[in-house]
């Protein structure tokens, strides 16, 4: 983002976390101050701020001026230089989603392809589902390293990009759905897959490519036949090894971890609490 002196702040960003597809990034911005950017992906921005106030925002199309509050929502296409600024000390949560992903994501999951996908500008508009998903982000975003990983990530992303297929692309398209889950050769694939790696880093686009499926659909028709969705199923087979695995008392907890696809023996305690009810220790301990 280009911007006048002074400048936003940036207090915590994807890039450093080494996020694909998506890239999520929060920022503070001055009172008073303007900032500009033209971003080759295309931009969601959320307001942050705890307090409302008065915004002008312009772009080639476009221009708003009035109040903007807390979860506020502006929809900025891909190579559209636009302009900004609050009244107020203001913070705010940025998504940049690149076009040929969402692209992509169209081509998978509506009824009718959309050639060229087209976003349409949205100065101040309301979604609560995209409200509700950037939020989710954000958290796995400020927990940093400790976070849920990149399945976990890939979903909520997955989520997202068929959200802003549905609010905001200027061709109207149905959303495909599918009734009932996976066959029974596609499940037993993906549970395969999923038990030869779970020391590894295991992303939603390596388990849907894996099957041959979307990773829109696959999502939902993973859910459909466990019952959970890829992640929680991963995490749960995650807490299971690590389990079988406390009874070898020539293994330190920290090897438990590693084992299991954890990154320390602190990221196993607080998923092992939260699955076991107790700690690896009291586990091997009992």
């Amino acid at each position: 983002m280009v911007n006048s002196s002074p400048k936003p702040s940036l207090i915590v960003s994807s890039q450093n976390l080494g996020w694909e597809s998506i890239i999520v990034e929060e920022f503070e911005q001055p009172s008073g101050t303007i900032a500009s950017g033209c971003w080759q992906e295309h931009t969601i921005i959320l307001s942050l701020t705890t307090c409302s106030g008065r915004i002008w925002q312009a772009n080639e199309r476009h221009g708003y001026t009035g109040l903007y509050t807390k979860g506020d929502l502006t929809v900025i296409p891909a190579e559209l230089l636009g302009y900004y600024q609050p009244d107020n000390d203001d913070r705010y949560l940025q998504i940049r989603i690149p076009p040929n992903l969402l692209q992509q994501v169209a081509m998978n999951t509506t009824s009718t392809a959309l050639e060229p996908l087209e976003l349409r500008t949205e100065l101040r508009d309301r979604h609560p589902q995209i409200e509700q998903l950037a939020m989710m982000l954000r958290a796995e975003l400020h927990r940093g390293k400790d976070g849920e990983g990149q399945l976990y990530v890939d979903s909520l992303a997955n989520a997202l990009m068929v959200n802003v297929l549905r609010g905001y692309s200027v061709a109207k398209s149905q959303v495909a759905i599918y009734e009932g889950g996976l066959s029974d050769r596609y499940l037993l694939k993906a549970i395969e897959y999923i038990n030869h790696h779970l020391s590894q880093s295991i992303k939603l686009e390596d388990l849907s490519n894996h099957v041959g499926i979307s990773k829109f659909h696959f999502s939902r028709l993973f859910k459909k036949s466990m019952g959970v969705t890829p992640y929680q199923y991963v995490m749960q087979q995650r807490i299971e090894l690590a389990k079988q695995l406390l009874l070898k008392a020539n293994m330190s907890i920290s090897d438990v971890a590693l084992e299991c696809g954890f990154y320390s023996h602190a990221h196993l305690s607080k998923y092992f609490r939260n699955y076991a009810g107790m700690t690896p220790k009291a586990y091997r301990q009992s």
